[in-house]
């Protein structure tokens, strides 16, 4: 009889440097959107599961903008500070978007329920089902099919490692959020609004009595998760440029929640943490068992394994816990 499951150890060392550098890249990704669920755990202490539909609006957005200044599925003819300053415009679009969606669910999933004191599981379904009415607003106004391809510069390669080419988008990617978590994580530590995060992330009621406006800084997260969503997705959109579509949010979300409970979830910096290890574990894991399928349920695994074994994650403290 056949194995189903082989282990390919050869193919894994062949190509262990673009392996390495794809999941670096694609852990990136994870790690931004990852953020949005931390935050908004370490405040409610609950999972928004619509903050993957966040995403795909940012994503939307993203491609929208560039197909209305020009973009296609070809490398665009235009001078490099153009393409910047065109690439800048579709990340503000995208953040406004994302941002614009997650206070929008803050508002209609969230806030009726806090105001009746609804337990920890309706609050759950609420955003289960936001997330549903999300993707099928958008389904019913695009359809079924992905949006065109939109190539946003012709992507060379900088410099070689071990045999494999870097290319810029990972290098810009991976740079950026790794900039983005360090501004996150001190803005958190050190401003007004992080302090009052973490006030409310410890004790809301004491926060409350302390003249902390707790409805202000639910609000205040919702929009920073949504805000580092857009910046996701035109990372995304750059690295799969023909792979937004309406139920396109869904596995990059559940992939991005298992990072933050890989790193730690309610913790900024093991977000980053998580999002890197598991882009690298997935990688990994679908070159050594033969598919790109394998991608995704290793990525599954490792959720399982992280809820069984350490449920805290890796780094695993609290946003209420962190010191400036």
């Amino acid at each position: 009889m056949d194995q189903w499951i082989s282990l390919d150890w050869d193919a894994l060392g062949a190509n262990f440097w673009s392996a390495t550098v794809d999941g670096l890249t694609f852990g990136g990704i994870y790690a931004l959107v990852a953020l949005g669920y931390t935050l908004v755990y370490g405040v409610l202490n609950l999972i928004n599961f619509a903050h993957s539909e966040v995403f795909i609006v940012g994503a939307y957005a993203v491609v929208f903008t560039l197909s209305s200044l020009g973009f296609g599925p070809s490398v665009p003819n235009l001078a490099w500070y153009a393409i910047a300053a065109n690439l800048l415009l579709a990340l503000v679009f995208g953040m406004l978007a994302a941002a614009i969606t997650a206070f929008i669910v803050e508002r209609v999933a969230y806030k009726p329920l806090r105001a009746k004191g609804a337990p920890r599981l309706v609050f759950l379904i609420s955003a289960i089902g936001m997330s549903f009415v999300i993707q099928y607003l958008i389904f019913l106004w695009r359809g079924p099919n992905p949006e065109p391809t939109v190539i946003m510069f012709e992507n060379k390669a900088i410099f070689d490692v071990g045999g494999t080419l870097i290319y810029f988008d990972s290098i810009l990617i991976v740079s950026a959020a790794v900039i983005m978590m360090i501004v996150v994580d001190q803005f958190i530590r050190r401003s007004k609004l992080g302090r009052g995060i973490r006030a409310v992330a410890q004790d809301p009621d004491t926060a409350t009595l302390m003249g902390v406006n707790r409805e202000r800084i639910i609000v205040s997260t919702f929009i920073i998760g949504g805000l580092l969503a857009g910046v996701a997705a035109l990372f995304y959109v750059m690295k799969v440029p023909s792979g937004v579509l309406y139920l396109g949010g869904f596995l990059l979300g559940v992939k991005a929640f298992t990072a933050a409970v890989l790193g730690g979830i309610g913790n900024v910096r093991g977000a980053l943490v998580g999002g890197l290890l598991l882009g690298l574990i997935g990688n990994y894991g679908q070159i050594l068992l033969g598919s790109a399928q394998w991608n995704d349920v290793v990525c599954f695994v490792v959720l399982i394994a992280v809820l069984m074994v350490r449920p805290e994650g890796i780094l695993g403290s609290n946003l209420g816990k962190v010191r400036a």
